[in-house]
């Protein structure tokens, strides 16, 4: 078989270069580390409808990456959402999946009006309300995103120095924001899914607020070999948590 490919999917407000400290601790690992359309730097024009699916951009994911070798999936935030997509749609084509919280498992939890000031978000997302307020305005992505981030991974240093200003430049260009937050408009909830059989490694991060580690109750219900990996810091797994991530890939390769 030939050496396997680890495809690092990166996360809503994220970029690719997300990846750049777990990337350096995986010396001689075939790596891709893809431009998700519509977000950040794969804003390329407004996202039609349906376009920013997981289903969507497994598909897009799974047509331009190699065909020559094996893919071990990896993602954090909405990339292990559409991880876990290219997983339903090819499981031929891969080997293993290291992913982080949520799955299908979650099912409506997340909806429940004792967390509606954790996921408010995702519905002020789908609203033109928020396309009037903030796109295209710098001030207004700044604003908007370091309140998030700075939440969900509760590590003020996430939201300065040049990593967050390129996050920022990037989903600040004119129509930028609004093809980012597509996700929300074509991902609700995260019931959907069925039960993989892909060797998969979960990494729960324990200071996520989006996530507690209660939720990982049903994992073995959705995943038939699962390994639970609790790691240390927030939502941002790949940022906060380089040697963790960098860990668990090297383990599902070994594997």
């Amino acid at each position: 078989m030939s050496e396997p490919i680890v495809v690092l999917l990166h996360g809503w407000p994220g970029l690719p270069s997300d990846y750049d400290a777990a990337r350096a601790l995986l010396p001689g690992v075939r790596v891709e580390v893809p431009v998700l359309a519509g977000l950040g730097d794969g804003f390329a024009g407004p996202m039609a409808p349906g376009a920013a699916s997981a289903a969507a951009h497994a598909e897009r994911l799974l047509a331009a990456l190699p065909d020559d070798a094996p893919l071990v999936v990896v993602g954090y935030d909405i990339g292990s959402r559409i991880a876990q997509a290219m997983v339903r749609a090819a499981p031929e084509r891969i080997v293993g999946a290291v992913l982080t919280p949520g799955y299908p498992g979650i099912g409506d939890r997340a909806g429940a009006a004792a967390l509606a000031d954790r996921f408010w978000y995702q519905h002020f997302h789908r609203t033109l309300l928020a396309e009037r307020l903030i796109d295209g305005r710098e001030d207004a992505v700044r604003e908007h995103l370091a309140f998030l981030i700075e939440a969900w991974s509760g590590d003020a240093s996430v939201v300065a120095g040049p990593r967050f200003e390129e996050v920022v430049r990037a989903y600040a260009r004119p129509g930028a924001f609004t093809a980012s937050i597509a996700w929300y408009r074509d991902n609700v909830g995260y019931a959907e899914g069925r039960r993989s059989r892909i060797p998969t490694t979960m990494l729960w991060p324990e200071r996520d607020p989006l996530f507690p580690i209660e939720w990982a109750d049903e994992l073995p219900a959705w995943f038939e070999r699962v390994e639970l990996r609790i790691v240390p810091g927030g939502h941002f797994v790949p940022i906060e948590a380089p040697e963790a991530m960098a860990s668990a890939i090297l383990a599902r390769l070994l594997r």
